[in-house]
């Protein structure tokens, strides 16, 4: 039972997909003195925070806001003086905050609950208090679910003899209360007990309350008696906006912003160990406290939760933290041989708690703060002299008097800042981990306990089986010739997950007349919005593959760590010869481990009808070996052959693992399988989601070891089974890294996965916990698709008994599985639209859309209940109108051609529509009209994670501008455009370098969380005003909260895409396994919007697959504005898919950069509009039919569908619907569809006042100068200035300096983004992150101001992922940069002291410059441009990665040390223009930019490397890419073989 007050589920909407992120911070006094100050401060610093919390439909109801306190004693000791109630010493008595019913009754069952269990436990009831509320602050929707709040006071008794026990002991009190109440469920669903905190030693004020407003909400917060020396304050951001109380933090013991990715996992594990878990230290209370995460209803609450068990259990606060967010030790280099001990130690106690967050914690003695292990939240803090440290999400969200500042840092990735209230100090995390890494002796213990596999003698792997019986055995375990060809193959010559192209047009698994294996009926969950994706190649020393096998040790034992085994695996993916290691390991260990071999296999005479009574016995079997001392199982379908059935191994493997786990057993044993089934990268995901912890594809391995005489290329058998196991590894991490999850630890069980077709009572019983929204089939139909392939392969079928199934999974093949595009009706429809017949359209679209024999699609089992009274079609909306709606998908050019993608957006203007650039920008000369009045520009401009053309000019010159959070073909994926594909055409709009291949980042670096969304919306609105914001996601379970939470971020559209969608590239994995059909997720959209009253102020587009008239109506019917078409408008402008797009072949100049297959584009502009003609005439001619006059009026009618009655398909008569076509309650006044507008709040933004003062330059290019100050609240400075100037001249801008803006104080977010040239900011302050987001050509100076009393080479100037896709200009920075700086820099020239982990990461051009310290992984993926960095420690090798680049001294050095440079002379230097040539005059580059860099900040080290030229100049490294080098020399070549050419020619006619 929870306490979340939500609604409960109804049709798609599900409270558990529920995501909120935040606002966070803290104000202590370091010396512990109470005052009232940091409380009036903690206010401030929520009413500061505002802009990164939201409101929903009603103004008044926000998220959630809280502050935590010390005890106020004096406040509550005279408070309670006034009642009677006389209170102990302070530490004696506990205060709790707590929510209880309105109703009496209700009311006094809860306090009597609360009252039992205090007596119960042997404390005293002091006593109740009534804690005064204004609601006058509080919206409506809040009101009817506001709690009547009270705090209650316990007298410690002699059974506590110190306050640790008397904690723990209120820590029992309120599980217990409120295990009283939930199991009772005494108010029904509705009930509204909650304790928000019960301690002697903090208390919790918080709500459904503004941000601004908590002050007012609780008054005496504002009642100077009211003193502590700490406030913790969260503004919450949730996706949805049903009031939920509870779910306001902080917690008990934090405040989190950011997502925890592992959460089902890590419940299940905590499930898991309760049985084989005692504590010392809690004794018999421990079983009190079960279920332990009964109120975890969000993962920041579950995650206290853990904490909450972890610190009665005696780990002190930091050790806690360190063990559920620990750093990445893993391959570390930097990391000290102690420390990485105690986290390589703890691995094997709990799993990380994986996922980005920043963390703000403290018990009232000490406080504190950590980051993810991938530095993926914002967190700065400064210290100021009179001992105050100040911790928040962005710096200036207090006025601190510049002089009074000390030091200004931010939190680090793994790393922690702990203030000891106590002990009056910091404590640095070195500090802080050496004296936790030294408390034990870690590294002995795994000396002493570790065994890694690799390390144990060598056995004889299992003898390969002859062809006869590997064919039989591929047949049963599903393998196909597709198989082999397009998945294993590939994977052993090029250890890579294979790439392909275009998407994905056959049916789901449930709909499919062939038999599928179970994996085929699961998809992958990812990130987008609400969490980042991971990349796991460029930022791998995040990621770790390792697995811990085995049993799991007592996680509240602290002191017997050197008593328990552990057997390491370095990756999950395991040989013949390892598995065998691992069966016979208990001969090698002193039998610490014991391994025994369960068969997954059965008789073969029971049939389809006796997998369950073997599952049955599976399960009791695992039970009762485990109780029996075995600590390993090996589940294994070895044994199948002709007389036994293998149940499918990830039906086994789930079941046996919640099986186990019901038992509590499942932390006694680990779980390794041994399978033929598994040879996909996705097949390995499930298995491993499902709790494998190694894996053993006997079966691939086998194959691999037949077919290499016959492979395209000689390797021995090692060399095959070594490749094939590394691409299965990389694509494990990337699936992995798809949904923000970096270690195997934590994705083992953690259920990744939604269901698609499997019944509801089959997935809750083998699949605990995973979700499915419209049934399907169950064990029965599971069993029979395996018993049909087990007799397709021991039978006699004369087609199988030489060779495999065909497949044709991924390409049509005549005997394959069905698709939608077939060479038929890709002719028929290109015949149409080139003729333009009408009649010849219905009939493809009678082809598409009859699926009476054949299932393709969910839609196919649609009926729609017409009017019973038709309308004339002149009655309808004209198609003038309705085409308005459609758009063409998001093609880049570059993935297709040029011919392609002009012919797209013509006909697209033509007929009143849009067409979408894609992610590869758009060449200006598209934005003039051609001769003939047609227009090339498209109205759609897309913002992707690499930014490649993102200028300012871009974005003003589009109607609408499209975040793509993630595609449908390949959701969690980054775009990729090989080399080859890079002409200089192509490189000139994207501005990079021709030939070099680029890389769109998994995540947009600057949307990490969807308050990061919402910035970037409010980025892109100042940018361009009048443009819509669409954000683009993927359907999947979950994607309606989603929906919400970016409609409340002010987006004005979404775009729900399928998992049909197509791709220029993309790993096969994602086409075929990510995303889900666009009915589920969008129908789950338009359910949750009108469910938030957020429908009206969001227009909906679907998109994915979208063949036919009807498909269009059947969106509308479900909730969808509006409609996208990708493949199907490229098919009519001649593709003919051939499924080539990634290898520059495509026959008919489609997708291809190659000049002669250009040629051949056959698409004309009429093609295209002929098809959407036709199209707009289906969908009125059903309008007509279903009784709808307006578009409108047609959207989110779902009860004019049905689901087909007579379903004859074995699989698909366990389907329901009833969910997907629910009619969401729309109370008067609440919009169906999109008739609104949003409020992006642009009105009193600075850059108002900016562009009226700088007109004089707007107009006539007069140069002006304009001061002002700017606090945090100002974000994104100059860029609604810039989109004004880029309107009227374009990229080029007005000449440098025109317009100079001298700023002081704390910039906002995203301060100079889009900034064009002409325009200089300068600022004396600091900003915070995303500064210079997409530079155009401006330059920004930040330098801190002239009263600060900092050193700025010590201390931060701005924030994390500082020049996100900047395209040209400057940047002189006077301090140390956060985070990614300079990420996918194009152009911009940089200087700056500092830089935080993953530097120059994605840069494809540009100069960077850095005078200082640098984090890890510098230069990941850096594919252009150069980076000089100070060595002076002499340790950058170490921190750079050096997959993609070179490190090397700088070259021409002699040009600047012949001539000494005086300081006379260093303005001319700055003044100088930078040498051209980048392979050459790397000095004369370097020594200009230093000097530019202390001419505009007055920057020490600067002057330092300048009047020590000749001493420093050796301590520079050049960071130069390979590719980037290879690419200059080429052109260098070309334009010398130019030369030479015309040399030749000039003398051939002088002769």
């Amino acid at each position: 039972m929870s306490v979340t007050h939500l609604p409960p589920a109804a049709g798609l909407y599900d409270p558990r997909n529920e995501h909120d992120s935040c606002g966070i911070g803290f104000v202590v006094d370091i010396k512990n003195r109470k005052s009232h100050q940091p409380i009036s401060q903690g206010l401030e610093i929520l009413a500061n925070l505002s802009h990164r919390g939201a409101v929903g439909a009603d103004p008044l109801a926000g998220d959630g806001a809280g502050i935590l306190l010390q005890i106020p004693d004096a406040f509550l000791r005279a408070e309670c003086a006034d009642l009677g109630i006389d209170l102990p010493a302070p530490g004696d008595y506990g205060a709790g905050m707590v929510f209880l019913p309105r109703d009496n009754q209700d009311r006094a069952q809860s306090e009597a609950a609360l009252q039992r269990s205090i007596t119960a436990e042997g404390q005293t009831l002091l006593g109740w208090r009534d804690v005064p509320t204004d609601n006058s602050c509080l919206g409506d929707s809040v009101r009817s679910s506001e709690p009547v709040v009270r705090q209650i006071f316990v007298k410690r008794e002699a059974n506590c003899p110190d306050s640790d026990a008397f904690e723990r002991k209120l820590f029992i009190i309120r599980k217990q209360a409120h295990r009283s109440i939930w199991r009772g469920n005494a108010f029904g669903d509705d009930q509204q007990f909650y304790v928000s905190s019960l301690s002697a030693r903090t208390i919790v004020y918080k709500g459904m309350i503004l941000a601004r407003n908590i002050g007012i909400y609780f008054p005496e917060l504002r009642d100077p008696r009211l003193e502590s020396a700490l406030a913790l304050v969260h503004q919450r951001f949730s996706t949805n906006t049903f009031p939920s109380w509870a779910l306001a933090q902080p917690f008990r013991y934090l405040c989190h912003n950011g997502e925890i990715n592992t959460l089902r996992g890590n419940i299940n594990w905590m499930m898991a160990r309760r049985h084989g878990m005692t504590s010392k230290v809690l004794g018999a209370d421990l079983d009190k406290l079960w279920p332990l995460i009964g109120d975890g209803a969000s993962d920041s609450a579950t995650f206290d939760n853990a904490l909450e068990l972890l610190i009665a259990g005696g780990y002190s606060l930091p050790h806690a933290m360190m063990l559920m967010v620990p750093e990445a030790w893993s391959d570390n280099p930097l990391m000290d041989p102690h420390r990485r001990a105690f986290y390589e130690y703890h691995a094997a106690l709990m799993e990380p708690w994986d996922g980005p967050a920043a963390i703000a914690f403290t018990n009232g003695r000490q406080i504190g703060a950590t980051l993810d292990r991938n530095g993926l939240r914002p967190a700065r803090y400064l210290v100021t002299d009179d001992d105050q440290v100040i911790m928040a999400s962005e710096m200036g969200v207090l006025s601190v008097p510049e002089e009074k500042i000390v030091k200004k840092w931010r939190l680090q990735p793994g790393k922690m800042l702990l203030i000891d209230l106590e002990q009056g100090r910091i404590i640095d995390d070195d500090e802080i981990k050496e004296q936790l890494a030294s408390k034990h002796p870690y590294q002995t213990w795994l000396d002493a306990t570790q065994i890694r596999l690799k390390d144990l003698p060598t056995e004889i792997g299992s003898m390969p089986p002859d062809p006869q019986t590997l064919l039989r055995r591929q047949q049963a375990f599903g393998y196909t010739q597709e198989d082999i060809r397009a998945f294993l193959t590939p994977m052993a010559v090029n250890s890579e997950d294979p790439i392909g192209s275009m998407g994905r047009d056959i049916p789901p698994a449930v709909l499919s007349s062939r038999a599928k294996l179970l994996y085929d009926y699961f998809k992958q969950k990812f990130a987008q919005v609400t969490n980042p994706p991971i990349d796991p190649i460029r930022e791998e020393l995040v990621m770790s593959l390792v697995s811990l096998v085995g049993p799991r040790p007592n996680l509240l034992d602290l002191e017997s760590g050197g008593t328990h085994k552990r057997l390491e695996v370095k990756r999950p993916i395991l040989g013949n010869i390892d598995l065998e290691r691992i069966r016979r390991i208990e001969y090698h260990v002193d039998r610490a481990f014991r391994t025994e071999t369960l068969s997954i296999c059965y008789p073969v005479e029971r049939g389809a009808g006796g997998m369950a009574r073997a599952l049955e016995n599976l399960c009791r079997e695992a039970a009762d070996v485990v109780r029996r001392g075995y600590n390993i199982l090996i589940l294994s379908d070895r044994e199948i052959d002709a007389d036994h059935i293998a149940i499918p191994a990830l039906l086994a493997t789930a079941a046996v693992h919640h099986h186990l786990i019901r038992d509590g057993l499942r932390t006694e044993v680990g779980l390794v399988v041994e399978t033929g089934e598994a040879k996909k990268v996705h097949d390995f995901c499930l298995l491993a989601g499902y709790g494998a912890e190694a894996i053993n594809p006997y079966l691939a391995l086998d194959t691999l070891s037949a077919t290499l005489a016959r492979g395209p290329q000689k390797m021995s058998e090692s060399e095959a089974h070594e490749h094939y196991t590394k691409a299965v590894s990389k694509g494990i991490l990337k699936v992995m890294s798809k949904m923000g999850i970096s270690t195997y630890q934590s994705y083992c069980g953690a259920q990744i996965f939604e269901a698609v077709g499997l019944a509801n009572d089959f997935v809750d019983r083998y699949f605990t916990g995973t979700q499915g929204v419209i049934e399907g089939v169950g064990l029965t139909e599971v069993a029979r698709e395996a018993a049909q392939r087990h007799r397709q392969a021991y039978g006699d079928a004369p087609l199988y008994r030489e060779a495999l199934d065909v497949g044709g999974e991924l390409a049509y093949r005549i005997r394959g599985e069905d698709h939608a595009w077939t060479p038929e009706t890709i002719a028929l429809f290109q015949h149409a639209v080139r003729s333009g017949d009408y009649a010849q359209f219905k009939a493809y679209s009678q082809m598409m859309n009859d699926q009476q024999d054949r299932l393709r699609n969910l839609r196919g089992l649609f009926e729609f209940r017409f009017a019973n009274q038709p309308l004339p079609l002149d009655q309808v909306e004209p198609a003038s109108s309705i085409v308005k709606r459609f758009s063409t998908g998001a093609m880049s050019f570059g993935s297709i051609s040029w011919e392609a993608h002009t012919t797209l957006a013509i006909a697209m203007n033509r007929l009143g529509a849009k067409s979408n650039t894609g992610e590869g920008g758009e060449d200006a000369k598209r934005y003039v009209p051609l001769e003939n009045g047609d227009l090339a520009r498209s109205a759609i401009k897309q913002v992707a994670s690499g930014r490649f053309g993102v200028t300012t000019e871009y974005l003003v010159n589009a109607d609408a501008i499209q975040i793509k959070m993630a595609q449908g073909a390949k959701p969690g994926e980054g775009g990729q455009l090989p080399g080859h594909k890079v002409n200089d055409w192509i490189a000139r709009v994207r501005f990079s370098t021709p030939g070099v291949g680029l890389i769109s980042p998994p995540p947009h670096h600057d949307i990490y969380s969807i308050e990061d969304l919402a910035q970037l919306i409010f980025d892109l609105k100042n940018a361009n005003p009048q443009a819509d914001i669409s954000v683009k996601l993927v359907s999947e379970i979950g994607v309606g909260t989603v929906a919400a939470g970016v409609a409340k971020a002010h987006a004005d559209h979404v775009t729900i895409s399928g998992e049909d969608g197509g791709t220029g590239a993309s790993p096969l994995t994602s086409i075929q396994h990510a995303g889900s059909p666009w009915e589920i997720g969008l129908a789950e959209t338009h359910q949750t919007l009108v469910r938030n009253h957020l429908r009206g102020r969001i227009a909906v587009q679907a998109d994915g697959g979208m063949r036919t008239g009807r498909d269009v109506v059947v969106g509308a019917l479900l909730g969808a504005d509006e409609f996208g078409f990708g493949t199907i408008a490229l098919i009519a402008a001649g593709c003919v898919m051939m499924r080539k797009c990634h290898l520059n072949t495509c026959p008919v100049g489609v997708a291809t950069q190659d000049e002669a297959l250009r040629k051949r584009f056959p698409g004309q502009p009429a093609h295209v509009i002929n098809f959407f003609t036709f199209l707009v005439e289906e969908v009125r001619e059903l309008m007509a039919q279903l009784g709808f006059r307006t578009f409108d009026e047609m959207i989110g009618r779902s009860d004019r569908l049905d689901m087909r009655r007579a379903i004859h398909h074995w699989k698909a008569r366990g389907l329901d619907f009833s969910r997907l076509l629910a009619v969401p309650p729309a109370p008067p006044g609440v919009a169906t569809y999109h008739c609104e507008t949003q409020n992006h709040g642009l009105e009193h933004i600075l850059d108002h006042r900016l562009i009226a003062q700088a007109q004089p330059a707007l107009e006539s290019g007069q140069p002006v100068r304009i001061e002002t100050p700017i606090r945090n609240t100002d974000r994104t400075t100059g860029a609604m200035l810039s989109g004004q100037i880029a309107r009227r001249y374009g990229h080029a801008g007005l000449p440098d300096d025109t317009i100079h803006i001298h700023l002081h104080g704390t910039a906002g977010q995203s301060f100079g983004a889009f900034v064009a040239k002409g325009v200089t900011l300068e600022l004396a302050g600091e900003a915070n992150d995303y500064v210079g987001k997409g530079l155009s050509g401006g330059r920004l100076i930040i330098y801190p101001p002239a009263i600060s009393r900092l050193r700025p080479q010590d201390n931060i100037i701005v924030g994390n992922t500082v020049l996100y896709g900047a395209i040209a200009g400057e940047c002189y920075f006077r301090g140390v940069a956060g985070e990614r700086f300079a990420v996918r820099n194009s152009g911009a020239l940089a200087v700056i002291e500092g830089t935080g982990d993953h530097g120059c990461e994605y840069m494809t051009g540009g100069i960077v410059v850095v005078l200082g310290p640098t984090g890890r992984n510098f230069a990941a993926g850096m594919s252009g441009g150069i980076a000089y960095v100070l060595d002076e420690a002499g340790d950058f090798a170490r921190r750079a990665n050096p997959a993609m680049v070179v490190l090397e001294p700088l070259n021409d050095v002699e040009e600047t040390l012949k001539v000494r440079v005086l300081r006379d002379d260093w303005r001319a230097l700055a003044d100088a223009e930078l040498p051209e040539d980048r392979l050459r005059h790397d000095a004369r580059r370097l020594q200009t930019l230093i000097a530019r860099h202390f001419l505009y900040t007055g920057s020490e080290p600067a002057h330092r490397v300048l009047e020590h030229w000749r001493e420093l100049l050796p301590k520079f490294v050049k960071v130069m890419p390979l590719d980037y080098r290879r690419a200059l020399q080429d052109l260098q070549a070309q334009a010398a073989r130019a030369v030479q050419q015309d040399e030749d020619e000039d003398a051939s006619v002088a002769a």
